[in-house]
């Protein structure tokens, strides 16, 4: 789907492995978010939820993902990947909307 929120194969099996370690319900979706704050103006959230009638939403590599209709507009084309490195393991953003980002990673401006 164009314009969707995708997820690598490498963080959708991440997911997979967090939801069954937390023991996350078969009903709720991986929920991302785009919240005010950080050093650069915005920042991403995730975390699993139950999907709303008004999200839009997603599927990748077998994940179900939701995002309100403010967040998305801010995440239309976002790649998320799973990174586990020298520098730390997490979530990795790549967001073709942004304009800038903070040395954190976690934080972007459009």
């Amino acid at each position: 789907m164009a314009g969707a929120v995708l997820l690598t194969s490498i963080a959708a099996e991440k997911v997979a492995e967090i939801r069954d370690a937390e023991e996350i319900e078969s009903g709720y979706a991986l929920r991302v978010k785009v919240l005010g704050g950080g050093c650069s103006g915005f920042q991403y959230d995730l975390f699993f939820d139950e999907p709303e009638e008004a999200d839009m939403r997603f599927e990748s590599h077998g994940v179900d993902l939701v995002s309100d209709q403010m967040s998305f507009m801010y995440l239309m084309g976002t790649e998320i990947d799973y990174v586990d490195g020298l520098q730390g393991a997490g979530f990795k953003f790549s967001n073709p909307n942004t304009t800038g980002s903070c040395g954190c990673g976690s934080s972007f401006s459009v």
